[in-house]
């Protein structure tokens, strides 16, 4: 039977102690052999695989999961601002980064996709002119994928002809290698379109991602996988902001404007997601999996930061989503100075807690790896989490000014976490707890550095700038009442 992507209502679901396991625990995933396609001769595998002969004999198969394509629509109610492909065409300083995670808790496993663009006013290496006029620049378009047993696959082109995205949608693909005379996709386009026009490459919408991409050869310290496909459809369930309420920008309204940057947006703070992928000769079935999507923009990452991002828990009667991290970020000016940001955000049952610095005190302690705690208070709650892992984890690129899509950051999705919320009581005492939960695949991330020893740190706003961003201002709103003047991205 075939998964049709319907609306989410909240409140239709049971209400019951189990209810989180209704939608995050569907039939167990399928784990299979499938026909092994090499790199070596650029040829991909075909577009479906033979249900048939791909599959062991078993009287208990399920139907084959089959993701049911639906383009976006212009209206959609979870949409974040900042969506958006933000690239403006001027020849300044850019990337943009976009992150998108799907777990399997029947297998303790995760999936993270992970694309980058930089500096796309050159779509391909700069001439000697082009060096003299704006100095070095790294070009071109990368696709990592941090699967299974934290193995990777990472495809890269110095180019990014073929890369497109939506200007104010989470719409984005790039073709590394096109099918014999066939022209790469400048836009969604419907699956079967896409698999008849790229060989190789991606494209992901809030609704849908699928591709197929190469390991290019560049990783030598890491389990390589040499090949990957996918295709999965993606029911929104969280943007950033409660349901039902017009959602929110991750980092205030000042993010309409490149002055603290990198930017930082979360997309999609929880989703289903039901598909298929295909990884080193087995194919990943999976229904109503916990998804995830975020994405960063601006001149480069952080000088340094940490990030820790949940979907699965245990111990909750509704549905949970986290993101937490910390960043210490450069601030404009003739001087170069750093400032510490961060912030926790907590969905839980439809209700979005938020605790950023302008309405809440933040601490945390980290260590280089393996611990992370932080705490934030506002006026009426407080949250505590800390995760741990004794993975060794495994390092990434991220963009950075020195050297590019370079080695920047360790990750891991086999986080131990625990989180906590509960409200304020009167004068500091104890108030009820809301969220009590753990979880055994965070996902948890340091980068940038130095880290030579455990972090301590806090974020807080100046009195003036707490005021100012805790003014409603709707941006997205205002920037509607003259489109001409919208800026990309928003």
């Amino acid at each position: 039977m075939e998964t049709t992507v319907v609306p989410l209502n909240l409140s239709s679901l049971p209400s019951s102690p189990n209810r989180s396991r209704l939608l995050l625990s569907p039939p167990p995933p399928r784990r299979f052999p499938v026909p092994s396609f090499s790199c070596s001769g650029r040829t991909s595998s075909p577009s479906a695989i033979d249900e048939a002969s791909a599959a062991p004999s078993s009287p208990s198969n399920l139907s084959p999961v089959s993701p049911v394509y639906a383009p976006t629509p212009s209206d959609r109610p979870l949409r974040t601002p900042h969506s958006g492909y933000h690239f403006d065409g001027s020849p300044r300083v850019f990337f943009e980064g976009w992150y998108f995670k799907v777990s399997i808790p029947e297998k303790r496993q995760s999936f993270c996709f992970m694309y980058t663009i930089e500096n796309p006013a050159f779509p391909r290496k700069l001439t000697a002119l082009e060096l003299a006029r704006f100095g070095t620049r790294s070009t071109g378009v990368g696709a990592q994928i941090l699967g299974p047993d934290d193995k990777y696959i990472c495809q890269y082109s110095e180019e990014s002809w073929n890369f497109w995205g939506s200007r104010h949608e989470l719409m984005l693909g790039n073709t590394f290698l096109a099918k014999d005379k066939a022209r790469p996709p400048k836009n969604e386009v419907p699956p079967l379109d896409f698999n008849q026009r790229v060989s190789e490459g991606f494209q992901v919408t809030p609704l849908w991602h699928q591709g197929f991409i190469c390991d290019d050869g560049r990783t030598d310290y890491l389990p390589i996988v040499e090949n990957a496909r996918w295709e999965y459809s993606t029911l929104p369930v969280y943007g950033w902001g409660n349901v039902g309420s017009a959602q929110k920008s991750t980092a205030g309204w000042l993010a309409a404007f490149p002055v603290f940057e990198p930017h930082w947006q979360i997309c999609l703070a929880g989703g289903l997601s039901t598909g298929w992928i295909e990884w080193e000769g087995e194919r990943f079935e999976f229904r109503n999996a916990p998804s995830y999507s975020e994405k960063n923009w601006g001149a480069a990452f952080p000088r340094k930061w940490f990030w820790v991002q949940c979907n699965v828990f245990e111990g909750a009667s509704g549905e949970v989503a986290l993101t937490a991290a910390a960043g210490l970020r450069e601030l404009p000016g003739l001087a170069v100075t750093y400032e510490n940001a961060g912030l926790i955000g907590v969905h839980y049952d439809g209700v979005f807690y938020e605790f950023v610095p302008w309405n809440a005190v933040i601490n945390w302690e980290v260590a280089p790896w393996g611990f992370w705690h932080m705490e934030a208070e506002s006026e009426t709650h407080k949250v505590v989490l800390e995760a741990t892992t004794k993975d060794p984890g495994v390092t990434l690129r991220a963009p950075t000014l020195e050297a590019g899509l370079a080695p920047a950051c360790k990750d891991t999705c086999f986080g131990e976490l625990k989180l906590k919320i509960s409200e304020r009581g009167s004068a500091g005492s104890k108030g009820k707890v809301i969220l009590d939960v753990t979880s055994n695949m965070a996902a948890v991330e340091v980068g940038g550095g130095p880290w030579f020893n455990t972090w301590k740190g806090s974020a807080t706003t100046p009195e003036l700038l707490s005021r100012a961003l805790n003014i409603p201002l709707d941006v997205d709103g205002a920037f509607n009442l003259v489109p001409f003047l919208r800026p990309p991205g928003l």
